[in-house]
């Protein structure tokens, strides 16, 4: 390969490894700092940014680099601006300090058989949602419509289907990203091929925080996730902030400095699906869910990074004790700041809902907010956290019609249907999930973890709840 060369895989690790000047600038700019004093390197770096095909170790490449790299580390120097509406500390003292009053919720009583039920569903409802949203993973709202509505799936009632042959032709010139998968592309995850659950990193994180507390037990520390991550996930199975945080482990960097150094993706949804456990193992205590994902969240994310996390582990812990829809969302909301950008937006789909504004509505606000073509925006822990709150709130308590409803709008499709399925699961109990979603899973779950390559869904659900007994 020519000097000049740059592969597209090396390219796409480069950009996961964090050099990604635009998604720095907008997040420094969402999380309030004032950036008037570093004006002129923004300019430099705007006016001599190389194309995606020039190499970045020598000359002209290596010198942006270099200034790249000095505004990545002055960020995190940079005061916040006078007019900054929010508060929102990334450590676990300060964000208790500054939480809302937390809603009464009932007391967990269940026996273990009640609580099997319950944590057998968030996990089957997670991978059922995980598989519908998995081969449309990256796609623009309009080409995951367009698909479904040639292929007779649309609104979404079933799995993808892999298109045929006469209507692949029909797709062909339509789709924006002309990209008619076929069921290769996406590991058998469109009918008829699905048998069981392939490897995804929705899962994996599952797996992952179950495999931290059983090894560490209850008492885990940030430091624990560190060391269980670099003993048992290899770095190309991580993306973005988690990748980045890898390398500043790697490097020496430990937590909670792992999660900031040189991390443009430190609000991205990576902790948010990364939570189901810690929720899993704590029916009924919504802030010892959340204490535990922070622990988690903080080796990789800062601000509504973690917070995401922490919102979405406290409702399932709340899940098993309440079934109003805005009371499990506010029981989670409680956990983070009252004054933080994930609250608000959380916050303006509840008041959607309260108000009677109808689903396609409320979906063309979310898009009205964020730019789906944007990597920053389509991968950011508030845009889907808003669509995961839709799934649930206009799921009309139907599990097919919840995960359908966080699938259809687009943003980061695989993650947000497996999110509220493993909400809705919880909630309803296994026993509740239709046939339809569950049968194409075969009891089988396939993960990245040691000891957890091929594993039957009912036999894990059993051992996280017995671990989740063992440090109650």
């Amino acid at each position: 390969m020519k000097k000049t060369e740059q592969k597209p895989w090396i390219t796409r690790h480069i950009w996961m490894a964090g050099i990604d000047f635009d998604t720095e600038l907008t997040q420094a700019g969402q999380e309030g700092r004032d950036l008037r004093s570093v004006s002129a390197l923004v300019a430099k770096l705007k006016r001599t940014k190389p194309a995606k095909d020039v190499p970045l170790d020598s000359g002209a490449g290596a010198k942006w680099l270099a200034s790249y790299f000095e505004f990545l580390d002055t960020v995190p120097t940079l005061p916040l601006r006078r007019d900054y509406p929010y508060v929102e500390p990334s450590d676990l003292a300060g964000i208790q300090k500054v939480r809302p009053r937390a809603p009464q919720l009932a007391r967990w009583t269940g026996n273990r058989k009640q609580f099997l039920t319950g944590l057998h569903g968030g996990l089957l409802g997670r991978i059922c949602g995980c598989m519908l949203g998995k081969p449309v993973e990256g796609w623009l709202r309009s080409d995951i419509r367009l698909y479904s509505e040639t292929t007779g799936n649309w609104p979404l009632t079933n799995y993808l289907r892999k298109a045929t042959k006469p209507e692949t032709r029909k797709m062909e010139g339509k789709l924006v990203r002309n990209h008619v998968p076929t069921v290769s592309d996406k590991n058998a995850c469109m009918r008829p091929e699905i048998n069981g659950m392939v490897e995804d990193d929705d899962t994996n994180y599952t797996a992952t925080g179950f495999g931290i507390v059983k090894k560490f037990g209850g008492d885990f520390t940030p430091a624990d996730v560190a060391s269980f991550w670099l003993q048992e996930i290899p770095i190309l199975h991580t993306c973005t902030a988690e990748r980045v945080a890898y390398r500043n482990l790697v490097g020496g960097i430990p937590a909670p400095a792992s999660a900031l150094y040189r991390n443009p993706y430190r609000e991205w949804i990576g902790a948010q699906i990364r939570a189901d456990y810690f929720g899993y193992a704590n029916p009924g205590n919504p802030a010892r869910a959340a204490e535990w994902a922070w622990r988690d969240a903080a080796i990789s994310h800062v601000g509504n990074g973690i917070y995401g996390e922490m919102w979405v582990a406290a409702m399932l812990a709340a899940a098993y004790v309440e079934k109003d829809w805005t009371r499990i969302i506010r029981a989670g909301l409680a956990q983070i700041p009252a004054r933080c950008r994930l609250r608000e937006d959380v916050e303006a789909v509840l008041a959607a809902h309260a108000a009677g504004i109808q689903y396609d509505d409320v979906v063309e606000f979310v898009h009205a907010q964020w730019k789906e073509t944007s990597s920053h925006d389509w991968c950011h822990t508030n845009s889907n956290a808003q669509i995961v709150a839709i799934g649930l709130l206009y799921g009309e308590e139907d599990f097919g019609t919840a995960i359908a409803r966080a699938v259809m709008p687009g943003f980061d499709t695989d993650c947000n249907g497996a999110t509220v399925g493993s909400v809705w699961g919880v909630r309803n109990g296994v026993n509740a999930l239709p046939a339809l979603w569950t049968k194409p899973i075969c009891n089988r779950l396939r993960t990245g973890v040691s000891g957890y390559h091929d594993v039957k869904i009912d036999m894990l659900a059993s051992e996280m709840v017995d671990v989740a007994l063992k440090n109650a």
